[in-house]
């Protein structure tokens, strides 16, 4: 099958528009129509190399569409039914039996280098092998083949031109606070960065009754989106020293936060989370810019404070994405205020205006 899709061809090259063919489902995998596809800080650190992706190889994977053809072996879905993607894990080992899929023991042959598990590729370009499995997915594409691990069944009239966003970015943040702290009504807040991640962070805190929480960030217009979805206060750090962004925490909690998420990966952000705690509170971080993190072991001892990673959410996405679905539906998860669209072929200007922080979630729509 002839689809359209962006390729990465090698590390540092801009993504490059082509036609390619598409395989003919397997028996377990699944050819859906893509509708909509989140644009993450993933892919551009994938283009860029900074993942152990293999080129060439379709990015893409917070992709949404239609079910056009499924495996023999396929059950969970048919033609017309329309379904989300999520992150793929190998279903196997342990932490994937246990449920936390994104630790899962195969998470780089899985994720990053964008074949079956038997080594193949799912795309080719005059006979050549493209891979197109990135997150199990790779959905800058108009079609994608997935299988009954990394997808989640949604109603005939969900809307996936911004849904689609939900899928690694925004579980992440809202996974974090529901799953790996967790998060609880009488619980103090503190969320460092108010992009997609830590907006979704905002809203999973507000929906899970926290008494405050704290939005910190240097964009005023993103700290007033906080404020509108939950937030209780506001940190502008623009012109703000970090130990008085500390001070105002702590003041504003009457002691210190329980719960504190950074969003950004910054090592002084993520000392400053840390003194920011309450007695026994927990800060979490859910990304790196690689750069070490000192954290001088009094700041925990004293106070008995804790500091984890969390990986994805902390989560099974295909339990998980429905309680967020279900908290949509509610009313209390309005993920739809993060989304911007894009027809497919401003992928670029998507990319660019995510970075910039001119739009928080873009999501890429395909003409049908």
């Amino acid at each position: 099958m002839k689809i359209t899709a962006a390729v990465a061809w090698a590390a540092g090259e801009p993504l490059s528009i082509e036609e390619l063919d598409l395989d003919d489902p397997r028996p377990d995998e699944i050819l859906v129509r893509v509708e909509a596809v989140g644009v993450c800080h993933t892919d551009e650190n994938a283009r860029l190399g900074r993942l152990p992706v293999v080129y060439p190889i379709i990015l893409g994977h917070e992709g949404a569409g239609i079910v056009e053809r499924t495996g023999e072996a396929v059950t969970r879905v048919r033609p017309g039914d329309r379904v989300l993607f999520t992150p793929d894990y190998c279903g196997r080992c342990q932490q994937c039996v246990l449920g936390f899929t994104p630790y899962c023991d195969q998470v780089v042959p899985v994720t990053f280098i964008g074949t079956r598990p038997d080594g193949s590729p799912r795309a080719h370009r005059n006979g050549a092998p493209v891979r197109a499995s990135f997150f199990g997915q790779s959905s800058f594409a108009t079609r994608s083949l997935v299988t009954e691990r990394n997808i989640v069944p949604v109603p005939a009239d969900a809307p996936l031109h911004y849904l689609a966003g939900l899928t690694c970015g925004v579980q992440t943040g809202a996974g974090a606070i529901v799953n790996a702290m967790p998060v609880g009504p009488g619980r103090r807040v503190a969320i460092w960065g108010t992009g997609a991640v830590g907006l979704a962070a905002v809203m999973a805190a507000a929906a899970s009754g926290a008494d405050e929480i704290i939005a910190i960030d240097r964009v005023d217009r993103r700290l007033k989106l906080a404020l509108e979805l939950g937030a209780t206060h506001a940190i502008d750090t623009t012109s703000t020293e970090l130990a008085d962004v500390i001070a105002d925490i702590i003041r504003t909690t009457r002691g210190g936060a329980d719960v504190a998420l950074d969003t950004t990966g910054n090592p002084a952000v993520i000392l400053a989370a840390v003194e920011s705690l309450a007695t026994h509170g927990t800060a979490s971080v859910i990304t790196s810019t690689g750069a070490p993190v000192t954290v001088p072991p009094g700041a925990l001892l004293l106070k008995g404070r804790s500091l984890r990673g969390s990986m994805g959410g902390h989560i099974n996405p295909t339990v998980f994405i429905p309680r967020l679905l279900d908290l949509h539906r509610q009313g209390r998860f309005p993920v739809e205020r993060l989304v911007r669209n894009y027809p497919f072929a401003e992928l670029a200007t998507a990319i660019a205006d995510s970075h910039s922080g001119a739009t928080i979630k873009p999501v890429l729509t395909f003409a049908a």
